[in-house]
């Protein structure tokens, strides 16, 4: 049951419920007019979220290229702080650390507020930067991150990576595609959250244009250069989430990886739907009163450090 202020015992308003439960069964009919839609809806509370005891260092570069830059989101007095990067969204073709006044900010600032330092990543795009440049983004900022966190209060030696949607794609490359030479050096966790990690140019895929930009028009090749197909190589602690309405085939593809995982490693990794969330809203929600994936996120980051 709703509080006197409308808000349900998870913290989601009940307008925010109501947009939810209308917008998800239609999710996939138009995903951009559906995803700009939610943004809409969660602008408010995130601008209305506290910003206390967080301090926030604009536009670090971690590489010579204007998209190679990065924000800084760290507690007050923070020392050895668990750190958190996040890499955003955008199809590969769009999309920045910034998407509005208020997103991706909300997501690291609701990890500062929880003892974390939050670093909020900006990468090249396709057509630009084509596979496999995303990845190579993701690891200049992680090692810039591994020379820095000190500095911002942070541990260099509890990251965790965080990717959404195509910056899941460049976040699970860096860690399991063994051609890249990475193989996730620096962290101590993965977080996998509606991440593309098939490459497809599937009629069904509203952003198969943008797939085509980033691995290229022949798709012979997407299964080697996908994540999917490098699954069984992750060694890291790694949590894979998707939400309940996601765009076409996402939850299959989260469904997949971490099913690879499991059968190479003989023991399944973290895998959650988010129930009532979209593709969106699995990360606006952040910093708007909802915590419960968030505190998943730490106690599954509390259970790898440990």
């Amino acid at each position: 049951m709703p509080t006197e202020d409308g808000m349900r015992p998870d913290g989601r308003s009940e307008a925010i419920d109501r947009m939810l439960r209308e917008t998800g069964p239609a999710w996939q009919a138009d995903i951009r007019a559906a995803g700009d839609r939610v943004k809409a809806a969660y602008l408010p509370l995130l601008l209305a979220a506290p910003a206390d005891g967080c301090e926030v260092v604009h536009d670090l570069p971690y590489g010579t290229h204007p998209r190679q830059v990065l924000d800084v989101y760290r507690p007050r007095g923070a020392r050895a702080a668990p750190v958190i990067v996040f890499v955003h969204g955008g199809a590969f073709v769009r999309g920045g650390k910034d998407i509005n006044a208020a997103m991706y900010g909300n997501v690291l600032r609701w990890f500062a507020r929880r003892g974390c330092v939050g670093i909020n990543v900006e990468y090249r795009l396709a057509p630009e930067a084509m596979h496999p440049q995303g990845a190579f983004d993701v690891a200049a900022a992680c090692d810039w991150v591994a020379r820095h966190a000190a500095e911002h209060g942070g541990d260099p030696h509890a990251i965790c990576l965080i990717g959404h949607s195509a910056g899941g794609t460049h976040a699970a490359s860096y860690a399991c595609d063994p051609s890249l030479d990475f193989m996730g050096r620096h962290l101590r966790a993965l977080v996998l959250v509606s991440a593309r990690l098939r490459a497809d140019a599937r009629p069904e895929n509203p952003n198969a244009a943008g797939v085509r930009a980033y691995f290229g028009d022949d798709t012979a090749a997407y299964e080697g250069r996908s994540p999917m197909g490098h699954a069984h190589r992750l060694a890291l602690p790694t949590f894979v989430v998707h939400a309940e309405y996601e765009n076409p085939l996402l939850d299959v593809y989260a469904t997949e990886f971490a099913w690879r995982m499991a059968k190479a490693q003989g023991s399944a990794p973290r895998h959650l739907s988010v129930p009532g969330h979209n593709h969106v809203s699995v990360m606006a929600h952040f910093d708007s009163g909802e915590q419960w994936l968030g505190e998943e996120i730490l106690a599954f980051l509390a259970s790898a450090r440990g």
